[in-house]
């Protein structure tokens, strides 16, 4: 039963229904896909018609206005790139390339404001792919061979996928662990036993996967984390009780570096050594001299996107922006044309194909969430725990989204919609119990 004001005028049938479909899309849309993805895109559909239909206030949301711009952008960017290079455009603007990270809509619809809702879709998310990391790929025998040393993607697109996957599963469970184990009851003990089972799998699999960029962002998060955690115990139980808990976390995380250190030492030395000429090459400057490695080919195809973004700085290129770069900038190599279709940097591959227009509106998106979420958060809305995951995240997707184009792929798809659909949900709920709007627009517009 949906529990909050925006889902009331929903009839319980449908509500049911909806809640079904997001939960087949949360647990299985990775471990059983033949499953969770039809019932992600009917979550999805059915969700943005019920928010049409019954969300009354909710229809001027500006979640809804910026889909609408996002699928404008895509549409004026195919028209006029239809005139300006026909041979280069596809047959139709494929709008879906951004209007795939609006799902959220339905997510937060279906969810209804609840937070407990929202953490039990999180938690089923994070449970079902870690049963898929097991049942996908190489299984057990997979593991094994990511603990001796190879690089291992669990089935799941490629390497970098999987370890993006265990990085935002890493950072929910750390940053959620307090209210774990302040949970009361007789289901006290399994919670916390299959927190700390989870825990230790999301940080094996960060490890193994050996993708840097999640390393990189990982360490980040930590570090901002920690510190705004400690800005929070000075303002509200004073330095003494900061003094204890930095005494407890550094303790902490001393055993679990130490232990990482020791149990994967070959490969964070092999992973964080290698390439290292070719970034004191790229320190230095000297980019035409970078090899065509992992660093290198990134540097080399963005260098090549800037080339094209001159052109068509503020409509860009179309949908097959990315593509059109890669096979067409004549000094790329031609095996580097093979096998490689996209710019490996999300936020590159919006700009060449959409111009500035279709960036504006990722940003417009960005600001509104992460308003609304400090906004409901003052509020009393979202959770502590909750907001400070919301922080986290956007650090950590904005990081990884650099070195990897994963809002591209189906795996960033999922991962977005899932965790913003959360928080949005609690946007919702705190504009419709306060009657206030996240940003200050005129009056008839809800937002």
């Amino acid at each position: 039963m949906m529990t909050r004001d925006f889902a009331r005028y929903c009839p319980r049938g449908v509500a049911v229904v909806g809640l079904l479909l997001l939960a087949l899309y949360g647990a299985l849309r990775i471990l059983w896909p033949e499953v969770g993805e039809p019932a992600g895109t009917a979550m999805a559909l059915f969700g943005l018609i019920a928010v049409l239909v019954w969300g009354k206030d909710l229809k001027g949301s500006a979640a809804l206005w910026l889909l609408l711009a996002a699928i404008g952008v895509q549409i004026l960017s195919w028209l006029l790139g239809y005139f300006h290079h026909p041979d280069w455009i596809s047959s139709n603007p494929e709008v879906d390339r951004l209007a795939k990270l609006f799902i959220f809509i339905g997510v937060a619809w279906w969810l209804g404001g609840s937070t407990r809702w929202t953490l039990a879709l999180w938690g089923a998310s994070v449970i079902g792919y870690v049963i898929a990391a097991f049942v996908h790929g190489g299984g057990v025998q997979e593991w094994l061979a990511g603990f001796n040393g190879q690089r291992v993607g669990f089935g799941i697109r490629n390497k970098q996928h999987g370890a993006m996957l265990f990085g935002v599963c890493l950072v929910g469970l750390t940053v959620f662990a307090r209210r774990i184990f302040m949970c009361l009851g007789p289901s006290r003990l399994p919670i916390i036993l299959v927190w700390c089972v989870l825990t230790l799998i999301s940080l094996a699999g960060v490890m193994i996967g050996q993708t840097r960029a999640v390393w990189l962002a990982l360490s980040v998060v930590a570090f901002f984390g920690i510190i705004i955690w400690l800005m929070w115990l000075v303002k509200f139980h004073g330095a003494r009780s900061m003094l204890r808990s930095v005494t407890i976390v550094v303790c902490v995380l001393a055993v679990v570096f130490l232990g990482a250190l020791y149990t994967f030492k070959d490969t964070l030395s092999k992973r964080v050594g290698y390439e290292s000429d070719v970034i004191e090459k790229l320190i230095d400057g000297e980019f035409q001299q970078l090899p065509y490695s992992s660093i290198g080919i990134r540097i080399h195809t963005w260098v090549a996107a800037g080339e094209w973004i001159a052109e068509r700085p503020l409509v860009g290129w179309g949908g097959e922006g990315r593509g059109l770069v890669i096979d067409h900038t004549d000094w790329l190599p031609d095996d580097i044309k093979e096998r490689f279709g996209h710019l490996h940097n999300f936020f590159l591959e919006v700009w060449v194909a959409y111009g500035l227009l279709g960036l504006g509106v990722i940003a417009a998106l960005a600001f509104w969430i992460g308003r609304g979420t400090w906004l409901a958060w003052r509020a009393g809305v979202i959770p502590n725990d909750m907001a400070l995951f919301g922080a986290a995240f956007f650090v950590y997707w904005m990081i990884v989204n650099q070195f990897e184009s994963y809002n591209s792929f189906w795996t960033g798809v999922y991962v977005h919609n899932l965790i913003v659909g959360g928080l949005v949900t609690h946007i919702w709920r705190w504009q419709l119990e306060s009657g206030q709007r996240v940003l200050a627009w005129p009056a008839r517009w809800s937002t």
